[in-house]
């Protein structure tokens, strides 16, 4: 999962009602084919992405996905996905699986070289996995140990109960076993995270890699893919140059050049060709999409989005000082009385109209028909998605006010606005980032809808993503309501990553013992080998979590990735674009 900041650790033609099937790509008139007869090599693409990274290039600590750009393209994991969403070799050949699923070995390939020119070995992915559950790591921000909990021993080592690590083992230079301490129902997933290399962090303290030069830096950011990150200005421009000694062969392309743009000049510098394309996250405006359908040189690729938008409820605070230390702690949060009442999280879903920021096309709404409200926190893609097991909020102000009314929210002064029971001053505070230029503009709309059921607002200044999402996981303040995006995982509908009570991710502070038994129940075998029984149990979990409501999930817009004819060789997946860059080329190549 991946910040989407404001979209690792995010797509098909509309039908008939906007719920998108298939994958789209827009044949232009001209210009489509490539002009001469087979690859050429050289040359340089130029991305855009409408927001700085934050500056952290680790795969074990990155949050976002501006970040997650440049990764993509610097580094892998042992395996990846094809256009099905199997699961196939990438830095690993092969693999083989015990009778229960506790074990699964992988065979990797020999002669992969890291940037530096150091051998990839298995010792590489053992320390992967053994810095993400050293007890430094979640202190040190690290948000992603989802991928280490269910290993064999991860409790006694990540509490430093023991210094032995048993959940990764190395047996040669190219042979790994991943030991789960129960039968793993999704054993690749847990083994599908980007490696880093052992030779450059094994040394450090994990607390110490997220400050690290090797972890920010071009130049030292050291990893195993088609291209290397060798330069930056930062905030503007950001640049991948050929890795020749990659291990599937070495790129075509010299490099690729991504640059920060505003969203509102993206596609005048598409049409010049003064940048080649946007992707994730975002792609190209709704709003844009008929313009740049027109231009003669640019392709279009429409597929439902592997995410979501939502306004967040922060229902619990957390202290100082457990923000000072790193700690994540349920029992020392702070309720957020405001929002304390489900029913009241309800209500404000009532309240905001949803299908208003959708639109149907024909030039309303933001999304312009583009994408649809959903209700259920799963990637539509799954087949864990179940929307008819979660309760559906519509636009109804009547009801959101009635719901208020009988809890006691009532305007006692006559100013327009809703006191609390208690007779207090009740005004919800609403935070969002910049970048997003659809998000920048629902905020103020969400804010009217609120206030049309008497419900007061604080929209505050929005900040940039490098402050906004220190703000929102260092909530120990004021916040009450926050927009944000997720890009989910293409590789198990499993949402503990975003929502159990401990995950970094789980911004709202969701802390429920019904999430979490569900949670486990569906990844607990032998019954969760069932792909139904997974099925029957995360349909009980949506319905749980539309009830709770941590919170409402807005919209999740159809993906509208564009490109220039003149690159040739790009795949597209259901969650991304940047499959087997080393196979891209330019046809005005020289």
């Amino acid at each position: 999962m991946i910040l989407a900041a404001c979209n690792k650790d995010g797509d098909a033609k509309p039908t008939d009602n906007n719920e998108p099937d298939s994958t789209e790509v827009d044949e232009n008139k001209d210009g489509d084919e490539a002009t001469d007869d087979g690859p050429k090599k050289g040359g340089t693409i130029t991305g855009a992405m409408y927001s700085a990274p934050t500056g952290m290039f680790n795969p074990i600590f990155y949050e976002e996905a501006y970040e997650a750009n440049i990764l993509d393209f610097t580094h892998e994991g042992l395996v990846t996905q094809n256009d099905k969403l199997e699961f196939i070799p990438s830095l690993a050949e092969k693999w083989e699986l015990n009778d229960d699923q506790t074990e699964v070995t992988f065979f990797l390939k020999e002669g992969v070289k890291w940037h530096d020119g150091e051998a990839f070995t298995a010792d590489d992915v053992v320390y992967t996995y053994k810095a993400m559950s050293d007890p430094e790591y979640e202190n040190a921000g690290g948000v992603r140990v989802n991928y280490v909990a269910p290993l064999l021993g991860y409790e006694a080592y990540q509490s430093g109960e023991t210094d032995t690590f048993e959940g990764v083992v190395a047996d040669g230079d190219y042979k790994v076993t991943f030991k789960f301490a129960e039968p793993n129902v999704s054993p690749l997933y847990y083994a599908s995270f980007p490696i880093i290399p052992e030779h450059i962090f094994g040394s450090m303290a994990v607390k110490d890699i997220p400050e690290a030069a090797e972890s920010k830096e071009p130049g030292k950011v050291i990893g195993t893919g088609p291209f290397k990150f060798t330069d930056m200005v930062e905030r503007e421009q950001y640049i991948l140059d050929r890795n020749d000694d990659y291990w599937q062969g070495a790129p075509l392309l010299d490099s690729i050049v991504w640059k920060v743009i505003a969203q509102s000049v993206m596609i005048g510098l598409l049409e010049k060709g003064e940048i080649d394309f946007v992707a994730s996250p975002g792609g190209i405006a709704p709003a844009d999409h008929d313009i740049v359908a027109d231009f003669g040189n640019i392709k279009i690729i429409e597929q439902a989005d592997f995410g979501y938008q939502l306004m967040g409820f922060k229902l619990n605070h957390r202290t100082t000082a457990d923000v000072d230390s790193g700690t994540i702690n349920p029992d020392n949060w702070v309720p957020n009385k405001k929002l304390s009442d489900p029913k009241v999280r309800q209500a404000i879903a009532h309240a905001v109209n949803r299908q208003g920021l959708v639109g149907s096309g024909h030039g309303e709404g933001l999304l312009h028909g583009r994408g649809q409200p959903i209700n259920s926190p799963i990637a539509q893609q799954m087949w864990a998605y179940d929307e008819s097991a979660a309760t559906s909020y519509d636009y109804d102000v009547e009801k959101a006010k009635s719901i208020l009314d009988e809890l006691g929210y009532v305007d006692a002064n006559g100013d327009g606005f809703r006191e609390d029971p208690d007779g207090n001053e009740w005004v919800l505070n609403l935070d969002y980032p910049t970048g997003n230029e659809l998000r920048e503009r629902s905020a103020p709309i969400i804010q009217s809808d609120l206030e049309k059921a008497g419900i007061k607002v604080n929209l505050r200044q929005p900040a940039e993503m490098s402050v906004y999402v220190p703000g929102l996981t260092n909530d120990n303040t004021d916040w009450d309501l926050y927009l944000i995006g997720w890009s989910l995982s293409s590789t198990d509908p499993d949402p503990s990553g975003l929502w159990a009570t401990r995950a970094g991710y789980n911004f709202s502070r969701w802390n429920s013992p019904t999430s979490e038994e569900l949670m486990q129940k569906a990844v607990k075998a032998p019954e969760a080998f069932d792909q139904d029984f997974r099925k029957e149990v995360y349909a009980e979990w949506q319905k749980h979590f539309s009830e709770e409501l941590p919170a409402l999930l807005l919209y999740a817009q159809n993906s509208l990735w564009a490109y220039n004819d003149r690159i040739q060789g790009i795949k597209v997946l259901p969650q991304s674009m940047y499959q087997d860059s080393h196979e891209w080329w330019v046809n005005d190549a020289e």
